[in-house]
């Protein structure tokens, strides 16, 4: 098993369950195998959420990552960040924390808890959200690209929180091709594999069927497509996506380009609900998410469930293993 530096994990909203299913990923690192991780939060805020769903919590604050991997049998690793005292400047500042020691090689990846996204506008948060504040931090803003992934299934949508009815004037051949090269070039730098198969949905039912239910995929995919298979990418579509997303045709590809932020959530939703992880593509970093939020509603009550986070550091470690393995120049 190649050997890596640990994980970090962010808090996330300190009124949120990130904490809480942290606290529970760590109880669970023996049974599961995981690896080490340290948890990236102002001690203060870990104390009051954790202390009384957990008493019995060891919990140990590290001066530098590598001490992860050293007190992780035995104590939750907590590394704090320069803080200003909010809880948005906490929340924002363990993310930057994070990054860094990314960027710096002292971890191997970044795993985010959900955060408020309000809470932090109110506070004076500029971003549209966590993913375009990271894409921002690493230096490449406008190239992230989710990715939402399971054992069984990766989807990549190509728009994602937009209403329907302005999809089709969103996807450019321009965007649609970015998304494409980069779902290809990190299946191969992040994921290991070497020749990456790509599916594309297409956007209308039946694939526009010749044009007849809509010209999208006349005009703009099928060329496209045609242009990406010329240059060796191992690229097809666009097929129906009512038939892409069974057991059989699963199989076929590794990676599903959808159109639009339903037509890629719901199969995989359906197929794995709990174990969903958010990979954020097309930065120099690796890094993944529970597929979730900050379930305020539930928040501090200790029912949290930790599947997707664990799924979400299953899947970092993974990624940072293959990555590690790649030739390099």
């Amino acid at each position: 098993m190649n050997s890596i530096p640990p994980l970090a994990i962010t808090m996330g909203d300190p009124a949120g369950i990130g904490m809480e299913i942290t606290a529970k990923a760590w109880a669970q690192r023996h049974e599961l195998g995981l690896a080490p991780f340290a948890l990236i939060a102002n001690p203060e805020r870990v104390n009051a959420r954790l202390a009384p769903l957990f008493p019995d919590l060891p919990i140990r604050e590290i001066a530098h990552p590598a001490a992860a991997a050293e007190i992780f049998d035995s104590a939750l690793p907590i590394l704090s960040p320069a803080t200003g005292g909010t809880a948005a400047e906490d929340t924002v500042a363990a993310i930057e924390y994070g990054v860094r020691l990314c960027q710096q090689g002292e971890v191997s990846a970044l795993v985010t808890n959900p955060i408020q996204k309000k809470r932090l506008y109110d506070a004076g948060f500029t971003h549209p959200g966590h993913t375009e504040f990271l894409a921002d931090l690493t230096g490449a803003p406008g190239k992230a690209v989710m990715m939402l992934a399971c054992e069984a299934l990766k989807v990549v949508p190509a728009t994602i929180h937009i209403p329907l009815a302005k999809v089709s004037a969103a996807l450019s051949a321009g965007h649609l091709e970015h998304v494409i090269r980069t779902t290809w070039a990190d299946l191969t730098a992040k994921f290991g594999i070497a020749a990456p198969r790509l599916v594309v949905a297409g956007l209308n039912p039946h694939a526009g069927e010749d044009g007849s239910i809509g010209r999208e995929e006349q005009d703009m995919i099928i060329p496209l497509v045609r242009k990406l298979k010329a240059e060796g990418l191992g690229v097809t579509g666009p097929f129906p996506a009512d038939s892409l997303f069974h057991p059989a045709a699963r199989a076929q590809y590794d990676a599903a380009i959808c159109m639009y932020h339903d037509q890629a959530l719901i199969p995989i939703k359906t197929i794995d609900f709990e174990n969903g992880v958010n990979v954020t593509l097309g930065l120099p970093i690796i890094r993944t998410s529970p597929d979730h939020g900050t379930a305020d509603d539930i928040a501090g009550k200790g029912i949290a469930n930790p599947a997707s986070l664990i799924a979400a550091i299953r899947m970092a470690t993974d990624m940072a293993r293959a990555q590690r393995t790649l030739p390099h120049d």
